[in-house]
């Protein structure tokens, strides 16, 4: 359990950290629209919050809207998702994430990285 709390702060700080230094680049233009110009310690901070978020808030949800995941065939996971780092981001940084297409990337950096640190928990047992 405290390692899945971990796996989530980290995949929370890393996804977040990569999608504002994915938008810098020019090279990339799929997730343009994320301004931030702080110190890396307030992007940490914030996708550390993101992924106690993640780990507490997020098991209520997906049980609140089973229902609709099932009706939607999992979309609205993917926009709860999007909610909440909307949220956290909107609330508790400077990072400002411009449109819903950045948001969209933002997710899926997140869940992909959460994914791949829950897969190498698993067979880290």
């Amino acid at each position: 359990m405290i390692g899945r709390l971990f796996f989530n702060i980290i995949a929370g700080m890393l996804g977040l950290f990569l999608s504002i230094k994915l938008s810098q680049i020019q090279a990339i233009s799929f997730i343009y629209g994320i301004e931030y110009s702080g110190p890396v310690r307030t992007v940490l901070i914030t996708g550390g919050f993101l992924g106690l978020i993640n780990f507490f808030v997020k098991p209520i949800l997906d049980k609140i809207s089973l229902p609709l995941k099932i009706i939607t065939l999992g979309l609205s996971g993917l926009i709860i998702n999007m909610f909440m780092i909307w949220v956290v981001v909107d609330i508790f940084s400077p990072i400002e994430i411009k449109g819903i297409i950045p948001l969209f990337w933002t997710t899926i950096i997140v869940w992909l990285l959460s994914l791949i640190f829950g897969l190498s928990r698993s067979s880290a047992k």
